[in-house]
């Protein structure tokens, strides 16, 4: 048993707050966002790749007709699952350019942004806002003076490594070679 429908007191017609959720949902099946299209169309690329994984196992088991002895039926199983799998990568190479379209058209109004913009730059005067007060980039300029330093210092400490184990080296090498003439 079924229900019947409700009637609605408004004659036929769904009253106007359900007439308005039903073009908001039929707006939104519509609007799909970027973000979903891309996603439909990395599972599509992942479907391209297993359909032709899969048309190249049916070339790799295929027998060629050249006078070896076959099976027509199955090598007519063969084709016919080779064509269907042929004809189901296009129907997905033709879907992803739908989504590829779709997307170019979503994001067409948006102005390009080249990476090397997302990024800020300390040293880079295109990346500070102007809201930005000196005090906030002084600790930077700060800090990076001090790293310079300590560089510095430390290739500094480095050489004077080198030499000592320069001059270790050759203490080493004139005690053996005295113990050599002396044995």
């Amino acid at each position: 048993m079924t229900t019947p429908p409700l009637v609605s007191p408004f004659g036929g017609q769904p009253p106007p707050q359900q007439q308005q959720q039903q073009q908001q949902q039929a707006q939104a099946a519509r609007d799909v966002n970027t973000a979903s299209l891309c996603r439909i169309g990395q599972e599509t690329v992942q479907d391209i790749v297993l359909r032709t994984m899969e048309i190249f196992q049916l070339l790799r088991n295929m027998q060629l007709p050249n006078g070896v002895t076959y099976h027509p039926n199955t090598h007519q199983d063969r084709l016919g699952k080779l064509q269907e799998h042929l004809r189901m990568l296009s129907v997905l190479f033709r879907k992803l350019r739908l989504v590829y379209d779709k997307c170019n058209e979503n994001c067409a109004g948006l102005d390009p942004i080249l990476p090397e913009q997302l990024i800020p730059f300390v040293e880079d005067d295109s990346s500070k806002h102007e809201d930005r007060s000196a005090s906030q980039s002084r600790p930077a300029t700060e800090e990076r003076r001090e790293i310079l330093e300590i560089n510095k210092k430390l290739k500094q400490k480095n050489q004077q490594l080198k030499q000592i184990m320069d001059q270790l080296r050759n203490l080493i090498w004139e005690i053996n070679s005295m113990l050599a003439v002396r044995s």
